[in-house]
């Protein structure tokens, strides 16, 4: 008999990145990346276990906008020549390495993997939504739905159609691609505010994960913590995530990540190399990472020694083992402290393993195998589980929060990024009134509502703010804001005003193709709510 449940949940999230307009686009390199360091190698690592006849539990999110994109032919074209120059490039450094022993050892394991990656995406013919579908029909993984294009929704809640639309469309995508209801819901960067779970009720949504203060400044407080969920008043469970868990693994300064036989993220041969020799393989000719990276961390100095790809597996297996240690410790000091087994709830941004921690996956896989075989005290659970099992639960009303810094929306809504939401906000408004204007629209004004309804859930993700707010590809995040906002107004104009022009629309869903289902009428207001008044245009 287990004493407690342990839960870990995976993010994976990327904004909409599709840019078929331009022949080298540097951000479609986050999708390749992250197939190529993240989801191949989580698609392996489960098949492995399944393999073998390992017993695992594993919840993920796979929010809209990334099954959209890994659902797209013209990325997977894109990803299928990726993968192929990356091959090519590891075959030339194997070749250039061959006078650095050490070095060359590491080439060799890029190519293996790289040539391991290119199998599996040629042997799922590019489909690895499908993978993701069978490895949740065994039962192992269970998949969650989240808003359609991840916005933040407490900072969206001034207009409560503008959080159903997100709502909605997410949970229709997620029918879409897994052909069924869904049972969890990711909240974007885990933002909750009171009456959200008044929407997610509607749409079927049993549980979401908060972070923890959002379960321990509920009222009233809860009896076990962050340790049991809690039912909102609108019946959806609310999971907290457990501070240490987490800890040990996000932190790069504190967690396992930071360790120094890891694989330094930053020293990429993109940046190392000559380079007329390395710029084939550059986007728009532009120095920028390549993946293949020949130094471990080493130390906070700038000396760092070569990569030993055997020595960080066996460091991921002593951290996976360690971790799992930790679990025990915390789960028999709570159980007798409870009538029902603990939930240790450790969710992490998918990305983070593989991408950004190499050994992540490899990490995953010794944890899984390890709890399995080497410990009685917890069990893998997904939340749907641990709420099938234990069906009742305190009733408490979450407090509002996030899992951004501070905890709240700060990263969110700072004088560097604050100036989107008042647009935000009047698009909202006027796709409402659209909705209330044009409710029985055919032909082509419906696709021009349709198609603003795209534009306006593209302006909200929440990614454009946080890129702002982390100061990286911010001209990026500017651009792509104001441009959806610009592509919103004018179809406004042009719907209000009766002059659709069919060449702008055409191109508007050639580039922004995503929810080719999407009805605008989710914006309409229900009988008992009163529609807004047009707006002035500006």
């Amino acid at each position: 008999m287990y004493l407690g449940c342990v839960s870990i949940i995976l993010h994976a999230h990327l904004p909409y990145v599709r840019h078929p307009e331009t022949p080298q686009c540097l951000e479609e390199l986050w999708l390749m990346e992250a197939i190529t360091e993240t989801y191949l190698p989580l698609i392996d690592m489960m098949r492995r276990l399944l393999g073998d006849k390992v017993p695992f539990r594993l919840t993920m999110s796979i929010t809209p906008t990334l099954a959209w994109m890994l659902a797209d032919e013209y990325l997977q074209r894109k990803y299928a020549q990726h993968i192929g120059k990356l091959c090519e490039l590891a075959e030339k450094e194997v070749n250039r390495t061959r006078h650095q022993p050490k070095v060359q050892q590491v080439a060799l394991h890029y190519l293996r993997q790289f040539r391991r990656s290119q199998q599996l995406f040629e042997d799922c013919q590019g489909r690895l939504l499908d993978c993701f579908v069978e490895l949740e029909k065994t039962g192992n993984l269970e998949i969650m739905a989240s808003a359609a294009t991840h916005g933040y929704l407490p900072l969206l809640f001034v207009n409560p159609k503008a959080v159903e639309a997100q709502i909605a469309i997410g949970v229709d995508a997620y029918r879409h691609f897994f052909g069924k209801d869904p049972s969890g819901f990711w909240l974007p960067e885990c933002g909750f505010v009171p009456g959200i779970d008044d929407i997610l009720a509607r749409y079927g949504i049993k549980y979401v994960v908060l972070d923890s203060h959002g379960i321990l400044h509920a009222e009233p407080r809860p009896r076990y913590s962050v340790f049991a969920p809690v039912y909102t008043p609108a019946g959806v469970a609310a999971f907290g995530r457990d501070w240490e868990s987490s800890k040990q693994v996000w932190s790069a300064w504190e967690g396992y990540p930071g360790d120094y036989f890891y694989r330094d993220f930053y020293r990429d041969i993109g940046f190392d190399l000559d380079y007329d020799y390395i710029k084939p393989y550059l986007v728009d000719g532009v120095r920028g990472f390549t993946g293949i990276k020949y130094y471990r961390i080493t130390g906070k100095g700038e000396y760092k020694e070569i990569y030993d790809p055997q020595a960080a597996l066996q460091r991921a297996a002593v951290h996976a083992g360690n971790f799992m240690f930790n679990r025990e410790l915390q789960i028999k000091y709570l159980a007798d402290k409870m009538d029902r087994q603990p939930l240790i709830v450790a969710p992490y941004d998918a990305e983070l393993f593989g991408h950004w921690w190499y050994e992540g996956p490899q990490w995953l896989n010794y944890l899984f195998r390890k709890s399995a075989y080497d410990q009685r005290i917890f069990k893998m659970v997904t939340p749907s589980e641990y709420l099938a099992e234990y069906p009742s639960n305190q009733v408490a009303v979450p407090s509002e929060s996030s899992w951004g810094n501070g905890g709240y929306h700060e990263v969110w809504l700072d004088p560097c990024n604050d100036w989107i939401y008042r647009h935000l906000h009047k698009a909202a408004d006027r796709m409402v009134y659209l909705a209330n204007c044009f409710p029985t629209a055919q032909g082509l004004t419906e696709r021009a509502l349709n198609q603003a309804a795209r534009e306006l859930l593209l302006a909200q993700a929440s990614d454009w703010a946080f890129i702002m707010k982390a100061g990286t590809m911010v001209d990026y995040a500017r651009r792509r804001t104001q441009q959806h906002l610009l592509r919103f107004t004018e179809l406004y104009r042009q719907i209000t005003a009766n002059s659709i022009d069919q060449g702008f629309l055409n191109t508007l869903e050639a580039q922004d193709n995503l929810f080719p289902d999407l009805n605008f009428r989710i914006y309409g207001c229900n009988s008992s709510e009163t529609p807004l008044p047009l707006l002035e245009m500006g």
